[in-house]
Formats: C-alpha cells, sequence, structure tokens
C-alpha cells in the first residue's frame, strides 16, 4: 500500500492558522529524545530514590516509581455537577428519569447502579499489578506494597486497604535479630506493637505486567531485599492463565562480610476488608501437601460466607536450607505485639497444630506464614511465597444460577484446591517466567522502540484479568445459539470452541459495570485475538447468538424517555449483562439508549468477525459468522434512508461518543459502514457467494462517491454532514473504518473503501490540530477540535481525550506510515495517565485537558496492542514479525484447529493454543 510520508505542513484550513512549525519541529525533537532515550518523566517519580541500589534481575523496562513519591496533580472525578448549563438544559430529562431510577435502584432495591453518577470513585494513585490469572478473581497491590483493591466476587469490586496484610522481614546474626521491620511505609494508628515506617525514599517499585519488582534497600543492614510479584498470564495458554493465584520470590543480597538469617513473613486477614470479615464462622488450618517429589506448607483461611465462599491460601516450598513457620489464627486488632515477638525472638513463628477455631460475629480473625533462610556474606538467597484464592462455584447478583470458573477444569470444584493450586504455583511459576520472557523479549530487545511504549504495551494489559474479569465454563444446559439452529442458518446450540475453551466476559469498566460492551469491546479486542485468540472467537460466539434472540420485555429508556424491548432481533446488543444480575441470560444492562438503533454496533460485529479470520484462518469460524453478519448488515441497511449507499445517524448520540450528537451520514459511522461493505465483499468472496459480492460491492462504490460528496472537505472528514455550526469539527476517531481494514490486510486495490490519498490528509489534520494544537501537543488526541485550533466543547464528550481511541488512532497513523507522528500522539496519553495524573492500573476512559477524568479503569486503552499489530504488518516482509500474531490471508498452514483438552493432572499444557500464529 501508499505510506504517507512524515508531517511536512500545517493545515491550511482558511481560518485561524494552526501551528505549522510546532509540528515539524516536535517530529525533529522527537526523533532525537528516542535516541537519547528521553526518560525525563520516569526520573521524576524515582527522583525521591537515595539508595544506589538497582535490586536483583529487574529489567530495565517497566513503569518504576520510588515509595516516597507523591503525585503533584490531584484531579476529580467527572459527575453530574460537572455538565455545562447549555448540556443541563438540554438533557434536563434524562437528568430527571435518572435521578428517579437512581433512587429505586440504590435504595428501594438495594443494588449498585450500573453507572453511578452520583458515587464516583475517587481517585487514589496508589494502585500496582494485579495478583492471579484471567477470570479467577483478582487482589491487587498497590505500589507501595499494600493489599488495597479486591474483585473475588465476580465483576463487583471493593477498594479497601487491608492494613494488617503485609510482608515483614527479620535479619539475625549469631542467634540475634539485629533488624525487624514491616516493608510498608504506613504508619497506621492499631497494630501498634509493629515496627512501622519503613522509609520511602529506600525503596522503588517496578512494574511490567504480567511481573512486578519492589526493590527494597535496608537502610544501614548492607542488605537489598528485591520482591519479584509474578501471575500466570501467559499468551496462547488457556490453563495455567486461569488460575487464581500468584508467587512472591524475595531475592535477599548479603553485602556484609558476615553470613546472616533472614527471614519473611506474609501476614493475612481472612477476608478483604469488606463487612462480611466479621459476619463470623471463619476459620483458619494449618495444611501440608507432598506430590511428585515436592512438598508445600502453609495456611488455610477458609471465608464462609452464604455467597460466594473461598479460601485463601499462603504457602512456601519445602527445601533443605529453607525453615517454614506460621501462626494459624490471630486478631488483627489491637498491638499484635505477641505475633511481632514470637518472631523476633528466634526468627520463626510457634507453629501451632490444629484448626482455629469459627470467628464469633463481630471478629476477624488472620494468620501468619514465616519463611527463613541463611544468606552467606558477600553471598544471595530467596524464598518463595505464594498465594492463592479458590471460589470455583459463583453465582452474580440474581443468584439464578450457579456458574463454575475456568480454572475448576484442572482443579476441581469441591472448593478444596487450594493446597494443589498453591503446589502447582510454586513448582512451575519459572516455566511460567520463561514463558513470558520469551514473549517479552522480541519487544523489549527492539531498540526502534522507545521505553515508554513498552511499558505501556504491557502494562495496559492489567485490565484483561482485572477488568471485573470472568471465565467459566459452559453448563450442559447451555444454548448460545440464540433458538436460531445450525440446520436453519444458525449456530450450533454449543460452539466448540465455547465448549472446549470456555466463555469469557470483562467490563466496559470498573465503574461502568457492563460485561463485554460491544462498541468498547470493538478497540480493546486487538489484546485478546492477538494473545488469546480463543477468548475472543468465544466472546463472538457468545454475541452472535445474541444477535439473534430477543427480549421483547418493555423499559424506560433514559435518554429518549419512551419505552422499547430490551432487545430486538438480528441486531448486535450492546452489552451481555450486568454482574450485580444475570450476565448472558439478560443482556443489555445499558439502559440510557436504546441501542437497537445505535449505528455502530453491528458493524463492529462485521468488522471484527474478518479482522479475526484473517489472524487465525479459523475457516469454520467464518462459515459460522458469514449467516450472522448478513443478518446484521440487513438491519443496518435501514439506517440508509436516502439509499444512496451511505447510512445516516439519526440526531441523537446513537453510537460510542454516546454524548455526542450526530445527524445525516458522519465522519464515524459512515467510515465503519463503508469499511463493513468492502469487508463483506471480500467475506462473499471468501464463501464463494458471487450474488452477495456483487450486491455490497454496488452499496461500496455508491457509498464511497457519497461519503466523500457529504463529508470531506479537501483537507480531512468533517464530523457530519447535518450543515450545522459544529459539523465540520476535526474528529480524532475519524478514520476508524480504515483502521479496521489495514488491520484486516484490506484497504488497497479491490478491496480499498477510502482513498489513500484522503486518509493521509485527514490523518495529518488530526495530528495537527487534535493532537499539536491541543495541550502543547502533551496529552493525545482530543476527541473533536475546531479548525480553528480549539476545542470542540458542544457536548460532554467533544472535548475529551479517550485513551483507548487515541492508541486506535495511533495504529492507523503506523499502518499509514507515520510511524513517529502515531508514537508522538500515544506518548501524550500514557505519560500523562501513569506519570503526571497517577492513574497506573486504573487507566480511564476519559480525561479533559485541566480538572476531571471519567470513568477509572477502563477497557478501551487495550487498544494499544493494535500498534503492536500495526508495527508487525508494517515491517518489511522480509523480516519475522516482532510478536506472533499476524499470520497474512495467504497462511493456511496456521488455520486454527479446535484441541480438545484430555484430563490429567495440574500442570499438563493439553489446553495451549495449538492454533496461534507462529
Amino acid at each position: 500500500g501508499i505510506h504517507c510520508p512524515s508531517l511536512h505542513a500545517g493545515i491550511d484550513t482558511g481560518q485561524v492558522p494552526v501551528r505549522k512549525k510546532s509540528s515539524l519541529s516536535f517530529l525533529s525533537d522527537y526523533r532525537l529524545n528516542m535516541e537519547s532515550g528521553d526518560n525525563s518523566s520516569t526520573a521524576e517519580l524515582m527522583s525521591r530514590y537515595v539508595s544506589l541500589e538497582l535490586g536483583y534481575g529487574v529489567p530495565k523496562d517497566g513503569w518504576r516509581i520510588c515509595l516516597a513519591h507523591e503525585f503533584k496533580e490531584k484531579r476529580k472525578p467527572f459527575q453530574a455537577k460537572d455538565v455545562s448549563l447549555s448540556n443541563i438544559v438540554e438533557h434536563i430529562g434524562l437528568g430527571v428519569r435518572y435521578l428517579k431510577w437512581w433512587y429505586k435502584k440504590t435504595q428501594i432495591e438495594k443494588k449498585a447502579p450500573f453507572i453511578d453518577m452520583f458515587r464516583a470513585i475517587p481517585l487514589r494513585q496508589i494502585y500496582g499489578a494485579p495478583l492471579g490469572g484471567i477470570g479467577g478473581g483478582t487482589i491487587t497491590r498497590g505500589w507501595r506494597g499494600e493489599f488495597c483493591r479486591w474483585q473475588l466476587n465476580p465483576g463487583m469490586y471493593h477498594y479497601k486497604t487491608v492494613i494488617a496484610n503485609q510482608f515483614t522481614v527479620c535479619l539475625r546474626r549469631g542467634g540475634q535479630t539485629v533488624y525487624q521491620q514491616v516493608l510498608s511505609v504506613e504508619r497506621p494508628p492499631t497494630l501498634q506493637g509493629w515496627n512501622w515506617g519503613y522509609c520511602g525514599e529506600y525503596a522503588f517499585y517496578h512494574a511490567l505486567y504480567p511481573r512486578a519488582w519492589t526493590v527494597y534497600p535496608l537502610p544501614g543492614q548492607n542488605v537489598t531485599l528485591t520482591c519479584r510479584q509474578v501471575s500466570p498470564v501467559i499468551p496462547h495458554d488457556y490453563q495455567d492463565s486461569s488460575l487464581p493465584v500468584a508467587v512472591f520470590v524475595w531475592d535477599i543480597e548479603n553485602k556484609n562480610d558476615y553470613p546472616l538469617d533472614v527471614s519473611i513473613m506474609l501476614t493475612m486477614v481472612n477476608g478483604s476488608g469488606h463487612k462480611d470479615d466479621k459476619s463470623g464462622g471463619h476459620w483458619n488450618e494449618p495444611f501440608h501437601l507432598e506430590k511428585a517429589g515436592e512438598s508445600v506448607s502453609g495456611v488455610l483461611l477458609h471465608h464462609c460466607t452464604t455467597v460466594n465462599p473461598y479460601t485463601l491460601c499462603m504457602a512456601a516450598r519445602e527445601q533443605s536450607d529453607r525453615e517454614i513457620s506460621h501462626q494459624t489464627a490471630f486478631s488483627p486488632k489491637g498491638t499484635c505485639g505477641v505475633l511481632w515477638g514470637d518472631l523476633i525472638a528466634d526468627g520463626r513463628l510457634d507453629s501451632p497444630t490444629g484448626s482455629s477455631p469459627p470467628t464469633q460475629k463481630g471478629e476477624k480473625v488472620a494468620a501468619a506464614l514465616a519463611v527463613g533462610c541463611p544468606v552467606p556474606a558477600q553471598g544471595h538467597n530467596d524464598l518463595e511465597f505464594s498465594l492463592a484464592w479458590d471460589m470455583p462455584n459463583i453465582t452474580f447478583g440474581s443468584r439464578e444460577r450457579e456458574h463454575v470458573r475456568r480454572y475448576t477444569r484442572f482443579f476441581g470444584t469441591k472448593a478444596d484446591a487450594a493446597p494443589s493450586l498453591s503446589h502447582h504455583a510454586l513448582t512451575h511459576y519459572r516455566l511460567w517466567e520463561r514463558s513470558i520472557e520469551e514473549w517479552q523479549r522480541p519487544i523489549l530487545q527492539d531498540s526502534s522502540l522507545p521505553s515508554w511504549y513498552k511499558s505501556a504495551l504491557f502494562n495496559e494489559l492489567y485490565f484483561v484479568v482485572d477488568g471485573g474479569t470472568v471465565w467459566t465454563e459452559l453448563p450442559e444446559d447451555s444454548d448460545v445459539s440464540g433458538g436460531l439452529r445450525s440446520e436453519d442458518g444458525g449456530l450450533p446450540a454449543q460452539p466448540a470452541i465455547i465448549k472446549e475453551y470456555g466463555r469469557f466476559a470483562y467490563l466496559e469498566g470498573q465503574e461502568y459495570r457492563m460485561y463485554n460492551t460491544y462498541d468498547v469491546h470493538f478497540y480493546a479486542s486487538f489484546a485478546l485475538i492477538m494473545l488469546w485468540p480463543k477468548l475472543a472467537l468465544s466472546l463472538q460466539y457468545d454475541i452472535a447468538g445474541s444477535v439473534v434472540s430477543c427480549d421483547l420485555t418493555e423499559r424506560l429508556h433514559l435518554m429518549s424517555g419512551r419505552n422499547s424491548p430490551v432487545k430486538v432481533k438480528n441486531v448486535v446488543p450492546h452489552d451481555i449483562g450486568d454482574p450485580d444480575d444475570e450476565p448472558w441470560q439478560r443482556v443489555n444492562a445499558y439502559l440510557i439508549h436504546d441501542t437497537a438503533d445505535w449505528k455502530d454496533l453491528n458493524l463492529k460485529f462485521v468488522l471484527q468477525v474478518y479482522r479475526d479470520f484473517h489472524l487465525t484462518q479459523d475457516t469454520q469460524y467464518l462459515q459460522d459468522m458469514w449467516p450472522i453478519c448478513q443478518a446484521v448488515m440487513e438491519s443496518e441497511m435501514k439506517f440508509d434512508t436516502d439509499g444512496d449507499g451511505l447510512i445516516e445517524n439519526s440526531g441523537y448520540a446513537d453510537q460510542t461518543y454516546d454524548g455526542w450528537t450526530a445527524t445525516g451520514p458522519s465522519a464515524y459511522c459512515g467510515g465503519l459502514w463503508l469499511a463493513s461493505v468492502c469487508v463483506m465483499c471480500k467475506m462473499a468472496r471468501l464463501v464463494n457467494n458471487e450474488a452477495a459480492f456483487q450486491r455490497f460491492r454496488d452499496i461500496l462504490d455508491r457509498g464511497s462517491a457519497a461519503f466523500d460528496k457529504l463529508l470531506w472537505n479537501g483537507q480531512y472528514y468533517n464530523y457530519d454532514s447535518s450543515g450545522q455550526d459544529l459539523s465540520n469539527s476535526v474528529m480524532s476517531d475519524q478514520c476508524a473504518g480504515q483502521w479496521f481494514l489495514r488491520a484486516s490486510g484490506l484497504g488497497d486495490g479491490q478491496f480499498q473503501a477510502f482513498p489513500k490519498e484522503k486518509i493521509c490528509s485527514a490523518l495529518k489534520s488530526v495530528f495537527d490540530l487534535n493532537v499539536m494544537s491541543f495541550a502543547g501537543g502533551q496529552m493525545g488526541a482530543v476527541n473533536g477540535m475546531r479548525p480553528e485550533g480549539v476545542p470542540d466543547h458542544s457536548s460532554v464528550q467533544s472535548d475529551e481525550v479517550w485513551i483507548g481511541v487515541v492508541y486506535g488512532l495511533a495504529a492507523i497513523m503506523i499502518h499509514e506510515g507515520m510511524l513517529e507522528e502515531g508514537l508522538r500522539t500515544a506518548e501524550g496519553c500514557y505519560r500523562t495517565v501513569w506519570e503526571r495524573l497517577g492513574m497506573a492500573f486504573q487507566t480511564p476512559e476519559a480525561y479533559c485537558e485541566k480538572g476531571i477524568y471519567r470513568s477509572l479503569a477502563y477497557m478501551r486503552p487495550l487498544s494499544i496492542w493494535a500498534m503492536q499489530l500495526a508495527l508487525d504488518t508494517s515491517q518489511p516482509r522480509d523480516q519475522a514479525p516482532k510478536t506472533t500474531t499476524t499470520p497474512t490471508d495467504q497462511a493456511p498452514q496456521t488455520t486454527t484447529t479446535i484441541q480438545t483438552a484430555t484430563e490429567g493432572e495440574p500442570g499438563q499444557k493439553e489446553s495451549q493454543d495449538q492454533g496461534h500464529i507462529p
């Protein structure tokens, strides 16, 4: 294909001149910064670190921060009070209806709203990498070491720091304890018998997900501890990646001329800081498990709630020079001086036998596990801990059905798997790390990629695990076909890929509690299809089944004030449900708009179907999806009201920008439409349906002509064709259709929807205006920009930056040969979120230039993996791809085959993805 040259001039808008020189000069500076490895913002995060120690085996790339760092900028969440007066007047009906609905939901039904406009989560600039694999629940640790964000009940979060959950170090010399310290900078009002207040200037945190390191040079001791946190998040692995477990490896460097005995103690409360910690009936017990010549010991913490009970498990592997000891139960209130004194006396705990009595209502119980080892003078040793949580059987908020998590296929459903999970983790984590390193190495060693990008690419993946994610087995009585069977052109009742690889769902955001929100998944889906393609296809089969189903129950939609069905046939759902209700069974938890009339959902399904086929070469998938694609495109035809081959928006916010009105043909939806029609032409050829090809070819020819005539202004595509005052705003997302064509190996020759030179011009306009004329070119691309170089303030979303949209924009820039512009555009978002605003591991949907953000921990930023796909496919053909993700259509040898897992011992890799791209 043709490639756009780097930006060489400003955009002549005929209005106020834009910054012609700033784009050129910045790109020149950007090249110099890349060559010199500019890490100025990272340096600021580490500016208070006073030690010279860099830790044991800590990688160069990643997100690094001193534990004493304080973020200067404190932002507030967007709430109802932040809506402008003009928008309040326009949406007063919505406000009244939402208030009534909110009151009924929270005060009468005692449920959490799927979006709470009155109680947004306040920004806590504390989060680090989450613990655990995919779909088994998550526990997030902060970058200062706290256990502070919990999602054990599926999809439901609470944000509570459990202060008693800590690591403590004890150093002994010649049989005497010389140093004992809680490895926390906190000084809490409780547990006063412990030595708190570790000096944060003597520690730093480094994240390269799914691993993280914390380095503690112990002041005055000539000893450095490096805690490595490992979670089993492994691309193309569908067994160990499902496990609810993490490992902590403590590397101990003794730089003294004498040996030391070193113990590390982990303390954990039986619970998660939730009120049910005091509900009574919880109990702890020690355990020992020997299997295959390896033994582990630890403590089980049985959390016996009525709904979704679980067991926490702290464990360590027994080795000849390691001493494992425990305290089965202690009360995590008062001074806890007895436990502290127990450790300080001899570096070990008393290790009583037997279980603790069940707690009384109103009391909590905790446990402790200590592991000790000798460390020679000028030498090194290490200690290992695992933390597992076993909640195999789950119910969602409605309590109507019981589901079993994916990991139960390998570890059983009897809620007794915590010891086996711990044993497996402690004996396999080095294999996990080897797989992780092999996956990440080609990117980390690519000197042409900037360091911030490597951090962003891997660390944004946290959301695949910590997006309220569930991964369940398909119940034997489930029918995902939507009632239309395969013999009638529908789907199998139980598609093989779902039966084998399970059902997968993740939230739109931790604050926007809807599973598999499809207009947003469109952006985020690149992470799944590139790294866990079976999960991506499983999700698509679920959506396809929902397409042909319906729920004609009438309900009030809050924007229009009209009643309409929950779900009509042959349209893509907005989402597959609320975890506080019954996902998959009741879809479309979103009730602000009636999304049956949204213009983008059907198109995004079609585009993903072909993109997924292109990357997997799964012909069965294409055959199964083809009739569903025909059905949703037929439904979409009604939006072409004048028959010119181009759909029209309906004068309200009828697409993913659900607060930004579009009228008539628009750049965003019109572009998605043309790309979808182009893809239908390609798929028609692949399934040998010449009649469909000719039909869609005709629509594409007429629609492309109408698109150019109605929206092209000589420089870019206008926001819409309404002719209103702001219809010529520059939308950052105007090339979304071309982005997906390029990601699917299309966009040229017979399968081209947009003239290449117009796409290049539009992208240059976006870079010069939405990026470089916004916030000094330092914050990514604003959604809407006026041609005179000021943001479009006409809606609550047009003057926001959507991080996931920016990563997608960067991807199409890279596809079109604008590598430096693409990297520069995306860098602004990474620097803003991770280094300025303190939003690590909670990347929001949006922020404005000043003051506010919206919807923390959001799905869409996973679209950064589209950048990697663009980098891979934009290389010369004789180079090997940097990641193992992207075959071409001419690669039938990569056809995905369904692999049948055999029952076996945990640890067998029968569920490795056999069909991923070599």
